[in-house]
């Protein structure tokens, strides 16, 4: 880059689409995509005596406030004995994104929207991610619906798929429907606007809480990883912010582990080979094990998810403040998720850190390509029909997901720690207390709390500890390159 100083955010988008070649992805659409799309008049429209009419339902979808890619809507209904049945609709992304299509051949190069605070890159054209195949307010549009009845207590009693027309009603924000169920704002307008729809939002928050609690029994692991989000008021950065996990975002990630779960499990009744998403039992456990002895706790020798959790929720409830930079630590020795092929007769690997045995990804098909993938295999199965991939076929896509989806991660978290450079580079010479949060052979790291951003310590340094707090004067910034740089102060 041709200037030494950078001040803007076109800058970080130079940056971004840079650091996305760099690691394998298209940051553009090629001609062949465009050609595609302009042959696309509009959603999709079947006459299928099969897609049953769920449009008059009190539809809603809670996402990010600045989401425009609605992948998924939910909508419960209350039963006797204090049963609920709930629904929720998958946009039917391949209505109009056909396997082989040069709109589905990009999608399978990148294999994911790659989320920085300057510039998105989606994996579908906009026109399609944020509108044809969006299931946005007040337009019919086809869903892949999972139907599911739960116990009093949340117990999954029985679910079935099927296609659907839906409308979506209400266009919802996690940290307005979060601040409204906890008492500390007003029904968001949009809901307010539909009848009975407080409602609605009371009975799919107090399922959620159901299945968060018979997951946690089950050692489900809750981690609060330090993502920082860039605030930008046009081209200039404002501020950083960690974006926070709240009661609607619990909400919507136990709704969609139940019907990704029972995605599964349709699969496999059907006889059907499927893309599974799945965390291993930690094979390097004996460090966390080792981790945990560290703040006095005793972990058995071999891996064991409640032990670990109770570990974890009782560390979150002592020192919150270093909370982020311990889940940190237990992620890495978890190891990260892949995608593998999983046969019905063989025995599930399992996400260990879900603490479930049924697993896939079902419910973004506008922003994940194994989400499409299992949309074509969920409508070949109810069509009848033979799967649209074969098992070599699923093989060579689930190491190729798995792959490019750590690729966009570390363009995300590459643009991330250029973002905190920004912020921070007219900040140089300025006091933090911040917190020791790695030693290795390469340096020594600290994270400040305001703003939120990590960077490395320079200069000589006296014996420290990963946790300890201090002092810090900033020295220097790269945007570029994504380096802030600290030193010890007093």
């Amino acid at each position: 880059m041709s200037r030494a100083l950078i001040h803007h955010r076109t800058d970080l988008t130079t940056i971004a689409t840079w650091a996305m070649f760099s690691r394998g992805l298209q940051p553009e659409f090629p001609t062949a995509v465009k050609q595609q799309l302009d042959q696309i008049k509009g959603p999709a429209h079947e006459e299928d005596s099969r897609i049953r009419d769920l449009s008059a339902l009190p539809w809603c979808s809670i996402d990010n406030d600045d989401s425009r890619d609605l992948d998924q809507l939910t909508v419960g209904e209350a039963l006797p004995h204090g049963r609920v049945r709930m629904f929720v609709a998958v946009a039917d992304v391949d209505a109009l994104v056909k396997k082989g299509t040069p709109i589905d051949a990009h999608a399978h190069i990148n294999t994911t929207t790659v989320y920085t605070s300057a510039r998105i890159f989606p994996m579908l054209p906009e026109r399609l991610c944020t509108d044809l195949t969006s299931l946005n307010p007040d337009e019919d549009r086809l869903a892949v619906v999972c139907e599911m009845e739960f116990s009093d207590d949340g117990l999954l009693t029985s679910f079935s798929i099927y296609r659907a027309r839906v409308r979506n009603k209400a266009q919802l924000a996690y940290d307005a429907v979060s601040d409204w169920i906890e008492a500390k704002g007003e029904l968001p307008a949009a809901a307010h606007r539909i009848k009975g729809m407080d409602m609605q939002l009371r009975l799919q928050d107090d399922l959620a809480q159901k299945l968060r609690v018979l997951r946690r029994a089950e050692g489900s692991l809750e981690f609060e990883t330090f993502q920082p989000r860039a605030v930008f008021d046009g081209e200039r950065i404002t501020d950083i912010r960690l974006q926070p996990q709240n009661r609607a975002r619990q909400l919507i990630e136990e709704l969609m582990i139940a019907t990704n779960g029972c995605t599964a499990r349709f699969l496999v009744a059907q006889g059907q080979v499927s893309l599974r998403r799945v965390v291993r039992s930690p094979e390097r456990w004996l460090r966390i094990v080792d981790v945990a002895k560290n703040y006095g706790t005793t972990l058995p020798n071999e891996p064991d998810a409640r032990a670990l959790e109770a570990f974890l929720a009782r560390q979150h409830k002592l020192d919150p403040l270093r909370f982020p930079d311990l889940s940190l630590v237990i992620v890495k020795l978890m190891g990260s998720g892949e995608y593998v092929v999983e046969r019905p007769q063989g025995e599930p690997i399992g996400h260990f850190g879900l603490a479930v045995q049924d697993y896939m990804h079902s419910t973004a098909p506008n922003r994940r390509y194994p989400d499409l993938i299992t949309q074509r295999l969920l409508k070949a199965a109810l069509a009848g029909e033979k799967p649209p991939y074969t098992s070599a076929e699923l093989a060579e896509l689930a190491a190729h997901c798995t792959a490019q989806e750590d690729a966009a991660q570390k363009v995300e978290r590459q643009m991330r720690k250029s973002e905190a450079a920004l912020l921070l580079h007219s900040h140089i010479g300025q006091r933090f207390e911040g917190l020791v949060t790695g030693i290795n052979p390469s340096g020594t790291w600290v994270r400040i709390f305001e703003p939120p951003a990590e960077g490395r310590l320079r200069g000589d340094l006296p014996e420290l500890k990963v946790g300890q707090s201090l002092r810090v004067k900033l020295v220097s910034t790269s945007v570029e390159r994504g380096f802030i740089d600290f030193e010890i102060t007093h």
